[in-house]
C-alpha cells in the first residue's frame, strides 16, 4: 500500500536493532483515517472470505483491527490480552508468546466464550517481525477449531523470518508494506 509506505517513509524513524518506529500514526498515536484505508485494501485483498470475527493483541492491533471491521460487515473485533485480571472470568485460551519489542515473554489469553469452532478468523496486526504473536494466535484458533481465513499486517519485516514462515505453513499473509532493509545510521528504509 503505497499510502502507508510513504507515510512510514515521511514519519517513521530507523533505530539501532533493526527497531522502525512508527509511533507517529499507527502504535502510540492513530491516523485513524489511515487505518479506515487499511482496512479498505485488507476488505479486498480477502474478498469472497468469510470473516466472522477478526482477532488481534493488545494493545496496537486493536484500533486498526477495529478500522477493518467496518469492512468486514461489521464483525466483532476480539483481542487477545497480555495479562490476567480479575475482569476477565470463565474458561480461556491461554498461550506464551516472545516479544521482540518487549524483550520478555508473556501470557496471551482469549476468553473461550469469545472464539468457537467453526468461526471463520482473520488475525490482524500493526507488526510481523520473527512471527511469535501471530504464532500465538494461530496456537489459540487451533485450540478453539477456529478457521483461520488469512493475515492481514501493516508493517511486515521482510528481511525476518515470521512471513516466509507462515506463508510456507500456508497461511495467506497479506501485508501492506514489506520493509526489505533499514538502515539506522542513514535512516533509510526501503520496501518490497
Amino acid at each position: 500500500m503505497k499510502e502507508l509506505e510513504d507515510r512510514i517513509r515521511r514519519d517513521g524513524t530507523v533505530k539501532p536493532g533493526n527497531v522502525l518506529k512508527v509511533d507517529a500514526f499507527l502504535n502510540h498515536q492513530c491516523d485513524v483515517a489511515l487505518f479506515d484505508r487499511m482496512g479498505a485494501e485488507w476488505a479486498e485483498l480477502f474478498a469472497g472470505r468469510q470473516v466472522d470475527k477478526i482477532l488481534t493483541i493488545e494493545a496496537s492491533g486493536i484500533g486498526i483491527a477495529c478500522c477493518a471491521a467496518r469492512h468486514f460487515g461489521n464483525a466483532p473485533v476480539v483481542f487477545a490480552k497480555k495479562t490476567r485480571s480479575i475482569n476477565l472470568d470463565g474458561e480461556q485460551y491461554v498461550t506464551r508468546i516472545y516479544s521482540f519489542t518487549k524483550q520478555r515473554e508473556f501470557p496471551v489469553i482469549v476468553a473461550k466464550r469469545f472464539l468457537s469452532a467453526g468461526e471463520h478468523v482473520l488475525l490482524i496486526d500493526d507488526f510481523l517481525a520473527n512471527g511469535k504473536a501471530m504464532h500465538g494466535l494461530i496456537e489459540i484458533c487451533d485450540k478453539a477449531g477456529a478457521v483461520i481465513e488469512g493475515i492481514g499486517i501493516a508493517v511486515e519485516k521482510g528481511f525476518q523470518c515470521g512471513g516466509k514462515e507462515l506463508r510456507e505453513a500456508g497461511y495467506d499473509v497479506e501485508s501492506l508494506a514489506i520493509v526489505n532493509s533499514m538502515d539506522a545510521s542513514a535512516g533509510t528504509i526501503e520496501f518490497a
